[in-house]
């Protein structure tokens, strides 16, 4: 039988462990879950993780977040994240304001602007999971979210 990663990657020699064969075959899925997802948001001109901190600041509501709570949110991490907050402030998607108490501190909102730009990506983003997940099943998905997160806690 042969290795479907093997092929795709175009190895010709066997993996060199089974944790080998599964981080990159790990890895292999999430760029293609990832490219899928950037072809949904491609329209948006966002990235996935522009869309994540909207999300983030989407589920925080009027209180907002802190440059650094959006962080500790993040799928993935972003080492510039105030960068990335001055792009979707000049796309007028959120706002930021220096607390009052403390002018150390900005927190960061959705405006409307943006709760309305997600809101338009809501059924295409869940049609791609859909899509591209939704074979699996009900019962072998959460087999899988069960060893992803004791994936995830044993590389904490």
């Amino acid at each position: 039988m042969t290795n479907r990663l093997l092929d795709e990657i175009k190895q010709t020699r066997p993996f060199g462990s089974l944790e080998e064969e599964v981080l990159l075959g790990l890895a292999r899925t999430a760029d293609v879950l990832q490219r899928g997802i950037g072809e949904v948001l491609k329209p948006a001109a966002l990235t996935t993780t522009q869309y994540n901190v909207l999300r983030i600041l989407r589920g925080a509501g009027a209180a907002g977040l802190s440059c650094s709570e959006v962080t500790g949110r993040m799928v993935t991490r972003d080492p510039d994240m105030t960068r990335m907050l001055d792009r979707l402030e000049a796309r007028r998607l959120v706002t930021r304001a220096r607390d009052a108490t403390d002018r150390r501190v900005v927190t960061s909102r959705i405006t409307e602007e943006g709760l309305q730009l997600l809101g338009s990506l809501d059924e295409p983003m869940a049609a791609h999971h859909r899509r591209m997940l939704g074979a699996l099943g009900s019962e072998k998905l959460q087999a899988l979210a069960k060893l992803l997160d004791e994936a995830r806690a044993a590389g904490d």
